[in-house]
């Protein structure tokens, strides 16, 4: 983890010296991860804090009524498949000689486990929801539609989200002792935990030489946050104390550095790139910070209601780690003797099936299930509030981005 932070603080640096992107390129061969002190938890709601948690204060005009889209993916089934073919070959072509192992591992889930691109779909979509005409006050050196070379730059975002992502899978799937992912065996089971952190590593190393390529230094912030978030969620979730692991204010904050600092961040930065106004690009954030939100709840809950053969990975894995989520959250704020319980910890699987007990005879879930579906519609509500396009393109973009949050909280896997 320490790899992400040291990363994280010196990739702004990137755009003015390149030679730190092949500086930290390299180590990745040969780092090993630390672990990083722990990091002090910060408010959540109604303020800004380190982790970026805020919403965008705005009001839509008006309801507009977006038609439904058959299958969201499909609008970039071409684009995904470009990408999932260059993260392929790419990714460690440059190694595949002096390092084959760790070529091999650096491209083991992007060669067996392709999944629907959930994150690059989003960001591909959010592009071309905002393709329209840019405020003459903000236009200057930027061209007033998408061109092809502002495409290629939002598509190159969706590849470093999803190196970034991977990434932080493969560094988390060490720290949990992970034997599954996505449906198949995980990493560090089949080639050992070392080689897993350096394949992440190298990932990491890889997203950021393609971060500084874009040359905005903005967007250089935005994503190496993004890296500093996944370290400090991360050891939040490790390092939190008993009064912390009851606080749903310390859970949604977790959440948010975990799994929404990544969506959120980078559909502003794919607003960023096009020239869009700052509130439009804090829409675009607020989208993907709530959609991030909505999404992990709701894997929260499969992981108490889902089958394993149908996510792929082991069902109650949060508990069975000491790992404390809404659900649970909620069922204590009913049964306070359920907090003791949580505070013995789940070594002992009497604890769990206790804590199941509680969990089954409270409102936990659907609970749980409200405030997934309470974020969801701020997503919603985000992409109402763009301005008004009649652009046929664009419409059906922003029909997609709302059905795809509709998909996040309803899905079973």
């Amino acid at each position: 983890m320490y790899s992400r932070w040291n990363l994280a603080r010196n990739l702004r640096r990137f755009y003015e010296h390149g030679r730190y992107a092949h500086k930290y390129y390299s180590q990745a061969l040969v780092g090993i991860n630390q672990l990083e002190a722990p990091i002090r938890p910060q408010a959540l709601y109604d303020r800004q804090v380190s982790c970026g948690l805020h919403d965008v204060s705005y009001q839509a005009h008006h309801h507009r009524t977006f038609r439904s889209v058959e299958d969201p993916f499909s609008l970039v089934a071409d684009e995904l498949s470009l990408i999932a073919k260059n993260l392929r070959e790419q990714v460690a072509e440059e190694v595949q000689e002096k390092a084959p192992k760790l070529a091999s591992a650096a491209k083991y889930f992007f060669e067996r486990a392709e999944g629907k691109k959930f994150r690059p779909t989003v960001l591909l979509l959010m592009a071309s929801a905002l393709n329209m005409p840019i405020p003459q006050s903000t236009a200057e050196g930027v061209f007033d539609t998408l061109s092809e070379g502002l495409r290629a730059r939002q598509q190159a975002v969706a590849k470093i989200t999803e190196m970034i992502h991977v990434a932080s899978l493969l560094h988390d799937d060490v720290l949990d002792d992970a034997d599954k992912r996505r449906g198949i065996e995980s990493l560090n089971l089949v080639m050992g935990n070392k080689l897993s952190v350096l394949a992440g590593d190298f990932l990491l190393s890889k997203a950021c030489m393609a971060l500084a390529d874009l040359k905005n230094t903005e967007v250089v912030s935005l994503i190496a946050k993004v890296v500093e978030n996944l370290v400090t969620g991360e050891t939040m979730q490790m390092t939190s104390t008993s009064e912390q692991r009851r606080s749903m204010e310390y859970y949604l904050e977790k959440t948010y550095c975990k799994t929404a600092s990544l969506i959120s961040n980078s559909c502003k930065s794919v607003a960023i790139l096009a020239g869009q106004t700052a509130e439009v690009a804090m829409l675009s954030y607020d989208y993907g910070r709530n959609l991030g939100l909505a999404y992990q709840l709701t894997d929260d809950i499969l992981d108490f209601t889902g089958n394993k053969d149908v996510l792929g990975k082991g069902v109650l894995s949060d508990i069975r780690h000491g790992i404390v989520t809404a659900p649970i959250l909620y069922a204590i704020e009913e049964f306070p003797q359920l907090g003791e319980i949580v505070d013995r910890g789940f070594d002992d699987p009497a604890n769990v099936d206790l804590a199941l007990e509680y969990l089954g005879k409270s409102r936990g879930i659907e609970r749980a299930r409200q405030l997934a579906e309470e974020h969801a519609t701020r997503a919603k509500e985000a992409i109402e509030a763009l301005p008004d396009s009649d652009d046929e393109d664009v419409l059906r973009s922003r029909s997609a981005l709302i059905d795809l949050t509709d998909r996040a909280i309803r899905r079973t896997k």
